[in-house]
């Protein structure tokens, strides 16, 4: 039973004043029927993001952990159904690293899958008439790194706690195309959270590594 959900989201980063993920979880609802939904602000930097996520999860321990970001050019909500062990940043995060060619953890898995019943979620915000697709690349930036320390934190630590990822396009405040309504994006992720609620993952959950894929 999911009673409650830790949504996290980034500050803005790459020169935007805006992320739209922050936004989103800003105007969740507190509650989605007898689920409690806390939201914590992500920073956008490699050193920092993994240990507050962490911080977060020893402090609410919640059921789930659902971590949005910004993928800026897709049109569509897009649930990650995998994050691989790799950082190769193609900016500098907003403390200034640029980390390239870099395991996220040296002694872990090459990837793992979401926990989170990712195609149920397209489905619940498809109907909506949000457009929504499942993805299954989540990038080598902050977002794979994040999606990626939660899930591996998890394991190493025997939680049996949901965890994923899911990026939004860019919002029409930030002059940028593909864009999509705020209000919309915010009604296809609590569309999103409502499937988790009443869903089983459909994904492999414990062992959700993929192990050595060379």
């Amino acid at each position: 039973m999911v009673r409650t959900i830790l949504v996290t989201a980034f500050d803005a980063f790459g020169g935007e004043d805006i992320n739209p993920s922050l936004e989103i979880a800003r105007r969740l609802p507190h509650n989605i029927g007898d689920t409690h939904i806390i939201t914590s602000e992500i920073p956008t930097e490699f050193a920092l993001a993994a240990k507050v996520a962490r911080q977060n999860i020893d402090k609410h321990m919640p059921d789930a952990v659902v971590c949005l970001g910004q993928a800026g050019g897709r049109h569509a909500i897009t649930p990650e159904r995998v994050a691989i062990n790799l950082i190769d940043a193609p900016i500098a995060d907003n403390a200034g690293a640029l980390l390239v060619d870099a395991p996220i953890n040296p002694a872990g898995p090459t990837a793992y899958f979401a926990t989170l019943p990712v195609k149920s979620m397209v489905q619940a915000i498809r109907a909506h008439n949000i457009p929504a697709e499942l993805s299954t690349t989540a990038g080598t930036f902050v977002c794979n790194f994040l999606m990626y320390s939660v899930l591996d934190y998890l394991a190493s630590s025997d939680l049996d706690i949901l965890a994923g990822f899911i990026h939004v396009p860019y919002i029409p405040e930030q002059h940028q195309q593909p864009a999509v309504p705020l209000d919309d994006l915010v009604a296809g992720i609590t569309a999103a959270l409502g499937a988790l609620i009443a869903d089983e993952p459909d994904e492999p959950t414990g062992d959700s590594l993929l192990g050595n894929l060379h």
